[in-house]
């Protein structure tokens, strides 16, 4: 039993030395080690020299950074002194860490309390570290309260490491002197775990992932997420906020930058909220009594009703397989050392009852040197951590998709798209072979085009935020509903006769997306995945003349907006870059629109007429120098 007087006596009676405090331990015992960067490594250290005198020990804990391999003694002993629970698997050492693939307790991390709290997983011994008591005998668990207030609480003996160097937090991170049975007073640097390596597609990643993000939004950014390329994505960024399991380095940076001003939550405002801290000295300096961070316990910070009332909530995450009808295994990544099944969910969740909420699953498209595919035809050999029907936004290097309300086939397409080139043939196959796709589809040579993300902007336009940017494979449908809000004049306008079907045979020349010798882009309004198509303007490359055809198609409510001058401005950078001569459009008599628009490139313009149809001609060797 704890004591129950004056807290400063107790403290002074119950301080021992790590020897005493692991003799306090039996065999048999279930051990709760407190995690990551919080673990007690003093302690860790003298129960893993102690080992060999115990039998049946059960290490229970979040995750570990391994300061003394608890998980290789497990290994040496086949299972008679140490066992190990682990509701995360680490992965700063992927191979060493797959032997530990059995000590894995697949929990969302937000139920975790219950179960040590309800005693269903009983816990006899609690390993913690804290600060020295304040002047009322309050100690900070600092940089680790996840479920180690919970564990403390349930657990039948509690022995604390006292550590200088733990800074005191905020928040609801405290426990008290009278709650602790043992105390060794030990001064050791915490664990750090500085920036973790930049791949090659990160900055790519990155911008793609700065499209989708707001002004004001909340995020969740998971380790391994908050890269460099992101703290540049998100430097145009305003009002940002953060609820998250870990505060890192980078986050700290983006308040300092003042890109994360947390003015805007609507829930705890003006506050980071937390339960971890991973990084370097400098972190956990910053953080000693910062009243801008709050630390608190997981059966909180990944509770998905408490997530949810973050506005604009966007979960960032990191998944290491999806397959084409988008089931995510997320187990561990290298460089990610702390990335698990357990906090992924949750946040998703979150984020998908937020206002304004979503998620957002990022991978490289490629594992293992270039030789395997990150999307592939259907998880066979991995858990499913995120069901299907919780995936969102999933950006690699070669695109975003959002898969949100879309069925199994165009699923099945939109992966395709932003795969890897080189798997894309691949995963067309066996989507067929799967019945993904219907009959009717085909893999024309398009579909190994990379998207040309330059190419896209965003404009204000009479009050809407518009975006201009090249077709996508997954543009199909919303082109054909463009086609059919045409009226008939401005349908005989684009294909030169009426027409009432757009049929997907029929819109397939209209629909050519190399980005290259022939280029789409597309006028849209909405959020991505669930985009109106405005407008549509296209060139076709003659290999004989190396001249492109272009047309176009806007909406009648958008007419006289300035929409298609913008477009060809677009469509004519792209095709001189891309080595083609110039421009050319064949027109009615009566269309001054396009003569016009024809008019308005910076290049000669000649014309001829050709019955009742206009000749209209620019070549990019030849400027405009009339002034207008």
């Amino acid at each position: 039993m704890r004591d129950s007087g004056y807290w400063a006596d107790n403290y002074q009676r119950n301080r021992i030395t790590v020897e005493e405090a692991i003799s306090k331990i039996k065999s048999g015992q279930r051990i709760f080690i407190e995690s990551s960067t919080g673990e007690p490594q003093h302690l860790v250290k003298g129960l893993a020299d102690a080992s060999l005198r115990f039998t049946d020990l059960e290490i229970t804990r979040m995750f570990s950074a391994e300061s003394t391999s608890l998980s290789r003694i497990a290994e040496k002993s086949k299972s008679q002194n140490l066992n190990i629970r682990s509701f995360y698997l680490g992965s700063a050492n992927t191979k060493s860490f797959k032997g530990d693939l059995r000590f894995i307790t697949p929990i969302n991390l937000s139920d975790v309390h219950k179960l040590i709290k309800s005693r269903l997983l009983p816990i006899q011994v609690a390993l913690i570290q804290v600060s020295p008591p304040d002047d009322f005998g309050w100690m900070s668990l600092g940089v680790s309260v996840d479920v180690t207030a919970s564990a403390a609480e349930a657990a039948d003996l509690v022995i604390a490491q006292v550590n200088r160097h733990m800074p005191k937090v905020f928040g609801r991170s405290s426990i008290h002197v009278n709650d602790i049975d043992y105390f060794v007073e030990y001064d050791e640097d915490l664990i750090e775990i500085g920036n973790y390596p930049e791949v090659e597609s990160a900055s790519q990643i990155a911008r793609y992932i700065s499209r989708l993000i707001d002004d004001g939004s909340t995020l969740q950014l998971t380790l391994g997420a908050t890269t460099s390329a992101n703290i540049e994505a998100m430097m145009e960024k305003n009002d940002l906020g953060i609820h998250t399991q870990y505060v890192t380095n980078t986050i700290m940076k983006l308040m300092a930058m003042g890109v994360v001003t947390n003015k805007k939550k609507g829930f705890n405002n003006d506050k980071i909220i937390c339960s971890n801290a991973i990084g370097t000295k400098d972190l956990y300096d910053l953080l000693e009594y910062n009243s801008a961070v709050e630390f608190h316990p997981s059966k909180y910070v990944n509770d998905p009703r408490i997530i949810s009332q973050n506005r604009k909530m966007v979960a960032m995450n990191l998944g290491r397989e999806i397959d084409l009808t988008g089931q995510v295994a997320a187990d561990a990544l290298p460089f990610n050392n702390f990335l698990g099944v357990t906090g992924i969910l949750d946040f998703f969740r979150g984020a998908s009852m937020s206002e304004g909420g979503k998620s957002i699953l990022m991978m490289t498209s490629t594992r293992d040197n270039y030789s395997a595919s990150r999307i592939v035809p259907i998880l066979e050999n991995s858990a499913v951590v995120v069901p299907r029907s919780e995936v969102q936004h999933v950006v690699t290097e070669y695109g975003s998709v959002n898969l949100f309300g879309k069925s199994i086939q165009e699923r099945a397409i939109a992966l395709i798209s932003i795969a890897h080139p080189d798997f894309r043939d691949y995963l067309f196959d066996e989507a067929k072979e799967m019945g993904l796709l219907g009959p009717e589809r085909s893999l024309r040579e398009e579909m190994h085009s990379i998207y040309p993300l330059g190419i896209e902007e965003s404009r204000e336009i009479d009050g809407k935020k518009l975006t201009f940017r090249p077709v996508k494979l997954t543009d199909e449908r919303a082109i054909q509903e463009h086609y059919y809000r045409l009226d008939t004049a401005d349908v005989v306008s684009r294909f030169f006769h009426e027409k009432t079907s757009f049929v997907t045979k029929q819109i397939e020349q209209t629909f050519i997306i190399d980005y290259h010798n022939d280029l789409t882009i597309v006028v849209v309004e909405g959020q991505p995945g669930f985009e109106r198509i405005l407008a549509v303007g296209e060139y076709y490359l003659n290999p004989e003349t190396k001249m492109a055809e272009i047309a176009f198609s806007v909406e009648k409510t958008w007419q006289g907006k300035g929409l298609s001058s913008i477009v060809i401005q677009k469509l004519a950078e792209a095709a001189k870059r891309n080595g083609i001569k110039g421009l050319t459009a064949y027109t009615s008599q009566q269309n001054k629109r396009m003569v016009k628009l024809f008019h308005s490139l910076d290049y000669d313009v000649k014309s001829s007429s050709q019955g009742d149809m206009i000749y209209l001609e620019a070549c990019f060797d030849r400027k405009d120098d009339s002034g207008t």
